[in-house]
């Protein structure tokens, strides 16, 4: 059976030439059909790339070879870059507590980088049976007054993640980021049945583990919300406007914006400023401080090349 009619699809993963979209039935919304298909040439002329998590328009649908052709690309609300990903509502950015060893400056890279797509960011602690409930609670405790919801978790008790299972499948489009070796691809196979990435052990000489996830792919948790399957990375080195960082941290956004605090200049930021009021005794401010320097850095060398 073929047909004309227009359709609104997801991509949910990319391979060569060819997309596999998620097509909603319209008639019964709990299922979903999946279709390989092709772009109308017309859309690489227009230089526009498609990404999994983008929504499309396909047409010339075949129900019988599930094949269609993409001929249009739907506004995105945002585009991860890497790894590359479209429409992202939630970014759990997830570390270990041990093995590897918890870096709380590599935590906050993630997380400011994760603030920049302008979603629900939350913190995701594994292996946390490697530690004291003194310890967690330490932990859980330090993250929340950086302004984060925490979710502790042991990967050996599947009783762990009701809790964070039901939270996904209310969300639209969710993320797991973070470095190789904190336990996400051994998470999302117990979020996802039947996935089965394959996992590595965290290396003793470099202490951080391998990457064991090769391909960007979504997968649908209930009927409106899917999870992205990622390869593990490395954080790149943050580039952004530097007067946007201050609203990336929660403890200067609720001064400023919560509370009212005014500083001499509207553009303050926060460091060495003339006038500043900003009450400084926040944990986080020397990651603050140094992100600020090494923007500033980057900025004056870039004018210099």
């Amino acid at each position: 059976m073929k047909t004309n009619r227009k359709y609104l699809g997801l991509v949910t993963k990319k391979f060569n030439e060819f997309f596999l979209v998620d097509l909603k039935n319209q008639e019964n919304s709990g299922n979903s059909e999946k279709f390989l298909c092709k772009v109308k040439k017309s859309i690489n002329f227009k230089d526009q790339l498609i990404y999994v998590g983008d929504a499309v328009a396909i047409e010339k649908i075949d129900f019988k070879s599930k094949r269609a052709v993409i001929t249009s690309l739907k506004k995105r609300k945002n585009l991860l870059v890497r790894p590359a990903v479209a429409n992202i509502s939630n970014i759990y950015v997830t570390f270990s507590v041990e093995e590897p060893e918890l870096n709380l400056s590599q935590v906050n890279r993630f997380l400011i980088s994760a603030e920049l797509m302008g979603v629900e960011v939350s913190l995701v602690l594994t292996k946390c049976d490697l530690i004291s409930d003194k310890r967690r609670s330490y932990l859980i405790d330090k993250f929340k007054k950086w302004g984060y919801q925490v979710i502790a978790l042991n990967l050996q008790k599947s009783d762990c993640f009701k809790n964070l299972l039901a939270e996904l499948k209310q969300k639209e489009c969710s993320i797991f980021i973070g470095p190789s070796g904190v336990g996400k691809t051994t998470l999302q196979n117990m979020i996802i049945p039947g996935l089965q990435n394959s996992t590595a052990p965290v290396s003793n000489k470099i202490k951080r583990g391998k990457n064991t996830t090769r391909n960007v792919e979504l997968f649908s948790l209930s009927n409106q919300s899917y999870i992205v399957d990622t390869p593990g990375f490395n954080m790149q080195p943050l580039e952004l406007d530097i007067k946007l960082l201050p609203n990336l941290y929660s403890e200067i956004y609720k001064q400023v914006i919560e509370e009212g605090i005014k500083c001499k200049f509207r553009n303050c930021l926060h460091v060495m400023d003339e006038g500043c009021n900003l009450n400084k005794s926040f944990e986080r401010y020397p990651f603050y401080k140094e992100m600020i320097q090494s923007s500033k850095s980057h900025y004056y060398q870039n004018q210099e090349d």
